[in-house]
């Protein structure tokens, strides 16, 4: 089925958190005191993509581990539906902004929404500027960047989040100049894309290396539809262009987003979740990579919920992570749990 509640993404499966499911896994928690930033989760009202509240969050962020702040990350939720269609995604900053406020003003010490990235038409070029300030203005300075993936599914893959980008977007002039534009009145750009299209965002951080880039969900190795069973072949592939991208000074990795179902670790619909010992297991590969190639200082954490919910607990995740990296030092640690968030966000 075509989903028309996220633009310009086809879902061909139905998408439903199942929280029974996930309560079979219960675990301690590991190294609870420590502060986490998490610096990528959605917000979805009621018809949205996969209903997630601010109730949801915080019981999500109130399961065991110390998460301090989080970050907004734009998901095409609550949009205006009339009015220019360029200030269309205002709907959502105001939409985000109103819960937001509701974190800031929490007495019970829970996590606070501490910033936002938004979405807007980068191709507007030099119009990117009105547009950062209707952002800035309008998230009551909570805005800190844009995301406009370069996401673009190639035809017949038979993935199950099909995206339907520009093609070609890097390449751009138009889009160029929009993001030469973000960068220069501060902000980051965020973007997610399928593991082929690394080298298409390598070489876009390579022209616009005045702009601070992240890179989403590890880079979003697949492994369903013609990806099946081609774990180690794309796991090479991935490899070689993570190293490259790497090269990039401009570029921030964030670590996490590979439990969604296109990455294909098969954990969604099983009989029982996974433990985090599994998810260590399954998933310390690409993220030790990561790690090794940008630096701990160049690296955060993201837990991309409520989506990677479809695959296993908030709980189970945190734990699995504080696994894989155990053996670094407290300041590495410290640096991708919260300081990395700190910097290039702002917080």
């Amino acid at each position: 089925m075509a989903d028309s509640k996220l633009e310009g993404i086809k879902v061909h499966n139905a998408l439903e958190l199942k929280p029974a499911w996930l309560a079979q896994v219960v675990e301690d928690i590991v190294d609870p005191g420590r502060p986490i930033i998490d610096t990528h989760h959605h917000l979805w009202p009621k018809g949205g993509l996969i209903e997630y509240s601010l109730e949801d969050l915080w019981a999500d962020t109130g399961s065991g581990h110390n998460v301090v702040k989080t970050v907004f990350m734009e998901c095409h939720a609550s949009y205006r539906t009339d009015g220019p269609e360029h200030l269309r995604s205002l709907g959502e900053v105001e939409y985000v902004r109103g819960i937001a406020e509701r974190t800031a003003q929490d007495s019970a010490g829970r996590a606070r929404i501490a910033a936002m990235v938004t979405q807007f038409d980068l191709l507007r070029g030099d119009g990117v500027e009105e547009l950062v300030h209707h952002h800035e203005q309008t998230s009551a300075g909570l805005f800190r960047g844009i995301r406009q993936a370069l996401a673009c599914a190639r035809p017949g893959e038979g993935i199950l989040l099909e995206a339907a980008g520009h093609k070609d977007l890097y390449k751009n002039p138009d889009f160029r100049r929009g993001m030469k534009v973000l960068g220069r009145m501060g902000h980051s750009y965020d973007s997610w894309h399928y593991f082929y299209q690394n080298p298409e965002f390598c070489e876009l951080a390579r022209a616009v290396p005045e702009t601070t880039m992240v890179l989403d969900h590890l880079g979003t190795p697949l492994g369903t539809g013609i990806y099946t069973g081609k774990r180690d072949e794309v796991f090479q592939q991935w490899k070689k262009d993570i190293a490259e991208i790497a090269q990039c000074e401009n570029v921030i990795a964030k670590l996490g987003g590979l439990a969604m179902p296109d990455n294909g670790f098969g954990w969604m619909g099983r009989d029982k979740p996974p433990t985090s010992d599994e998810f260590a297991a399954a998933q310390a590969p690409y993220y030790l990579h990561m790690i090794e190639c940008f630096t701990p200082q160049r690296c955060m954490f993201e837990s991309n919920f409520p989506v990677d919910k479809l695959s296993l607990s908030y709980q189970v995740f945190w734990n699995g992570v504080k696994k894989i990296v155990k053996d670094f030092s407290e300041n590495e640690k410290n640096a991708m749990f919260s300081g990395t968030a700190t910097r290039v966000y702002r917080l």
